[in-house]
């Protein structure tokens, strides 16, 4: 079998992250009409490249295949969009963007982040490639172009006079199995003073709070500053900036621009986030290799608790249906046996299964119709957010589960 090459340096991988069995890709949920069809199954084993340090997953599916018809639509957060909105004013503050500026947002979904931009009076452009996403844009007046953001495309953009002052990327690095072209996109996008920020889950967090359901296949690769800065300086751009964000259970926002501009230079943020990892052993094999046995643990956790409940005559139900809860339940193997149904807020996930487990996907109404024992909540890192939504639980002595970082019952 031919070896992987790392996606950045090309190197051959062997050194392995987390082996997660097979899984269907998390975000391809499946009709009821089509509940009988073959479905496919992909490994599902993420490797950390032993000389560049970037963890990544091999290509199973194509980013047409996975991206083109998408079910994740960001509005249905109201914390997501309090931080799109918080991020808007801090940067139109940060980089005097005014009329005369130019911002342009990679995979820049339904409108969730430029609404607002637009609505304070600068210019705005989204790149997104999925079509019935980007659709919801439009109708809300934002100028989207459907497709994927890469160098050619950047080229083009900029010579349609569209060169950025500020490129916003939000959870979308994760997503490029080619990603040395996506960031020399950002160096032909960016005018010579502008600046591009990208937020991404902390590998750091990830590992420290055993987050490995963030793993599927639709994310190709997980970043650590350490990882970030090599990639962003082999295509002549330099992290000058970074700030550590509580969204997704803890995210980096790295603050790029060309080399060689010295008007911004290196906030000692960047330093101390590089020798935090360092410290944590991110430049070398070691934490990598213990974080496979965290995952494990946390398996057998999930699965302890569900198999104690039914025993008992307790019902479990979810709350959520997100990617990453898609990869706990395939991993520990859990079907409707253990979990009846779960809710969404998404109307495009209701009346679905979820892929591989075939868990029906209802409207949070159903909870308080069926009135169950405990919540999964999947989406563990808007716990608070649901718990707040569905506090009416309590009334019939419902309970609320988490198993990120560690398998929690909140009473």
């Amino acid at each position: 079998m031919k070896p992987l090459a790392c996606r950045f340096c090309g190197s051959h991988l062997t050194e392995t992250f987390a082996d997660l069995g097979m899984s269907p890709l998390a975000n391809s949920y499946v009709r009821p009409e089509a509940a009988r069809d073959m479905e496919p199954f992909y490994p599902l084993h993420a490797y950390v490249c032993s000389d560049c340090r970037l963890v990544q997953i091999e290509q199973v599916a194509t980013p047409d295949h996975i991206f083109s018809d998408y079910l994740y639509f960001s509005s249905y957060s109201d914390s997501w969009l309090r931080h799109a909105e918080a991020y808007c004013d801090a940067m139109i503050k940060r980089f005097s963007l005014g009329p005369q500026s130019q911002v342009v947002e990679i995979a820049s979904n339904d409108g969730y982040l430029l609404q607002y931009f637009k609505a304070r009076g600068v210019p705005v452009l989204g790149v997104e490639p999925a079509a019935n996403v980007a659709k919801f844009a439009i109708e809300k007046g934002i100028d989207t172009r459907v497709a994927f953001f890469g160098a050619q495309t950047a080229i083009g953009l900029s010579d349609e006079g569209f060169g950025a002052d500020l490129v916003a990327a939000n959870n979308v690095m994760a997503h490029v199995p080619d990603l040395n072209d996506f960031v020399r996109g950002f160096k032909n996008l960016l005018k010579p003073t502008g600046v591009v920020t990208v937020e991404f889950p902390h590998l750091l967090t990830q590992m420290r709070e055993n987050q490995f359901d963030t793993i599927y296949h639709e994310h190709f690769s997980y970043f650590s500053l350490l990882a970030a800065e090599k990639v962003f300086a082999h295509h002549g751009l330099v992290i000058f900036d970074v700030d550590q964000l509580s969204t997704h259970g803890g995210s980096l926002r790295i603050y790029g621009r060309h080399r060689e501009n010295d008007a911004l230079p290196v906030t000692e943020a960047v330093g101390r986030v590089r020798a935090e990892e360092s410290a944590a052993g991110l430049d070398g094999p070691d934490a990598y290799k213990a974080f496979a046995k965290q995952v494990v643990d946390i398996k057998c956790e999930v699965l302890s608790f569900l198999i104690e409940a039914k025993r008992a005559g307790k019902t479990v139900v979810g709350y959520g249906a997100p990617a990453k809860g898609n990869t706990l339940l395939n991993y520990c193997g859990v079907k409707t046996d253990f979990i009846a149904f779960t809710v969404d807020r998404s109307p495009h996930k209701q009346g679905t299964l979820l892929p591989g487990t075939h868990i029906p996907v209802r409207a949070p109404e159903a909870i308080a119709e069926s009135k169950p024992d405990y919540v999964l909540i999947l989406p563990w890192n808007l716990k608070d957010e649901v718990m707040e939504q569905m506090s009416g639980i309590r009334d019939w002595g419902g309970k609320f589960v988490v198993a990120i970082p560690r398998l929690q019952v909140i009473e």
